[in-house]
């Protein structure tokens, strides 16, 4: 008896364990390099859009300067080098499964170069203005098909930190927290 409850325990310890731990793909660590040297100035933050038809921003705006190269902020592979409307787009499919474009850019590695993170893929394009900036370089990440914040990769975001929650805000509404609650003034 006692041993089949020790084999139910055991079986409910691991599955919990399994549950209760994220797989390894599922955390993102970042590794990925800045594709700018040095590091550039956020002009213009990441702005998901509630539904994929809507207005937002879907990438994060680089200072730059004219004509300054763009390095490969990880391995993989050129899939898109040309031009997109009215300007030069190039975009690398990295070995860990993410679309990574920038623009405007000229000088691009052609479609099919194998790059390692570092690798120069292309420079500004000196003669054109990037939506409301004179030289800005425009960087998009994409995951599948869902536009994802570049910032996430370079370990450039800050965590969320969840704060205590507040038996009672106390003076000032000032949040505390621990078993013995603060001192309140007299009057």
């Amino acid at each position: 008896m006692r041993s089949r409850l020790a084999l139910v325990l055991t079986s409910l310890l691991v599955l919990s364990a399994a549950w209760a731990v994220p797989s390894a793909a599922s955390l993102r660590t970042p590794s990925w390099s800045w594709p700018l040297s040095p590091r550039p100035a956020v002009v213009r933050a990441f702005a998901k859009p509630a539904q994929k038809w809507k207005a937002g921003h879907r990438g994060i705006d680089l200072d730059c300067a004219k004509a300054q190269e763009i390095r490969a902020p990880a391995p993989g592979t050129v899939s898109h080098s040309g031009r997109v409307v009215d300007r030069g787009v190039i975009t690398i499919t990295t070995e860990d499964g993410f679309r990574t474009s920038f623009e405007p850019v000229v000088d691009q590695l052609p479609r099919g170069t194998h790059v390692t993170a570092g690798t120069v893929i292309a420079r500004r394009d000196p003669e054109l203005k990037h939506e409301g900036c004179a030289s800005c370089l425009h960087w998009g990440v994409r995951e599948g098909e869902e536009y994802i914040n570049p910032l996430s990769l370079v370990g450039a975001l800050r965590p969320s930190v969840l704060l205590p929650r507040s038996r009672d805000p106390g003076p000032g509404g000032r949040a505390w927290s621990g078993s013995v609650a603060p001192a309140r003034p007299t009057l």
